[in-house]
């Protein structure tokens, strides 16, 4: 792709010293100040509920195996928040930041390889939800301790080598000057933008890796609720459908946020990228949708509400205890 000031293919010179700039939201400097004290409640918010659900589903005990991968997507979100919310924070506040370009690279492999890992986690829980609905007499059986442990340790490696391949076809392309990213982290599609070559091997790159990180466990998604469907017809007695709907219904609205916008951002044609619009969508979900998984499950898993019930009891004998002792110490 052609395009003025281009540099010459010095990224291997000066890779280590190259910087871009992270516009963020600098066309929108009368509302930096509302912006960024709105981000930062709502990643606080988000990085609380996040941490209290893996908080409390670690000190669980006896952990169902949706529990057990709920766990695991706090985590993924946890840290998922924590790669992208601080430079977006700073960039909003100085209105632009630099940001090295191993330190992009790197910003980049953990947002993709994040992302990935929460599809497969997603397609996970599909599984175990087909499992519950599908086989109720064999589940505890099938999905004991030791498939959840192999499950989540796959879901969570799986998308780095993928990921890192990525990374390394879009940063070995030369990139035009001035290296203004007009996002507020390093997304793929904005970053590729900048590159004074045409990029087929990155292209291909993003192709093969929206193949196994988005359709793929799309598919194994698709498959598990057909398999659910199918067994839901033959219920007979409407409390029964309703009560295997009821235990699906949170996974599925998290699945549906998750690839709505994952599918908007990266599975369509390159002329219709529009850098506003995907800033837009990708507060969405980078802010919104990791502060709603909470809200979903902390409402929907009876689990989840047993489990908050129970610490907030705890805490409340801990202070009942502490106040004694102080009426005690005093007298």
């Amino acid at each position: 792709m052609p395009c003025e000031g281009c540099m010459e293919r010095d990224n291997v010179s000066s890779g280590a010293t190259m910087e871009f700039i992270l516009l963020g939201f600098s066309e929108l400097l009368h509302l930096r100040v509302l912006l960024f004290f709105t981000f930062l409640i709502v990643n606080l918010v988000t990085l609380a509920g996040n941490m209290m659900i893996f908080i409390a589903v670690v000190m669980e005990p006896s952990r169902p195996p949706m529990l057990f991968f709920l766990g695991q997507l706090s985590a993924v979100e946890l840290c998922y928040t924590l790669v992208i919310v601080p430079k977006a924070l700073l960039s909003l506040a100085v209105g632009g930041s630099p940001i090295s370009m191993p330190g992009c690279a790197a910003q980049m492999h953990f947002f993709v390889a994040l992302g990935g890992a929460e599809c497969f986690l997603l397609a996970a829980m599909a599984y175990d939800r087909y499992m519950a609905v599908c086989q109720p007499l064999r589940y505890a059986a099938l999905m004991g301790e030791g498939l959840c442990l192999r499950l989540a340790l796959a879901c969570a490696l799986g998308a780095f080598p993928v990921a890192l391949g990525l990374t390394m076809a879009v940063f070995r392309l030369p990139f035009c000057q001035p290296r203004r990213i007009d996002h507020f982290f390093c997304d793929v599609p904005a970053v590729l933008r900048l590159a004074c070559a045409q990029g087929y091997a990155a292209e291909l790159a993003l192709l093969v890796a929206c193949v196994l990180l988005l359709l793929l466990p799309f598919l194994l998604i698709l498959a598990s609720y057909l398999c659910i469907a199918v067994a839901l017809l033959g219920v007979t007695s409407p409390v029964g459908r309703g009560k295997a709907f009821s235990t699906c219904i949170s996974h599925l609205a998290i699945t549906l946020l998750h690839y709505g916008c994952a599918t908007f951002i990266y599975i369509r044609p390159k002329s219709s990228y529009s850098p506003s619009r995907d800033k837009v969508v990708s507060l969405v979900y980078t802010n919104v949708t990791p502060l709603m998984y909470p809200l979903i499950y902390s409402l929907r898993n009876k689990e989840i509400r047993g489990i908050l019930r129970k610490m907030l009891r705890r805490k409340k004998i801990g202070e009942l205890g502490y106040y004694q002792s102080c009426d005690v110490c005093v007298w």
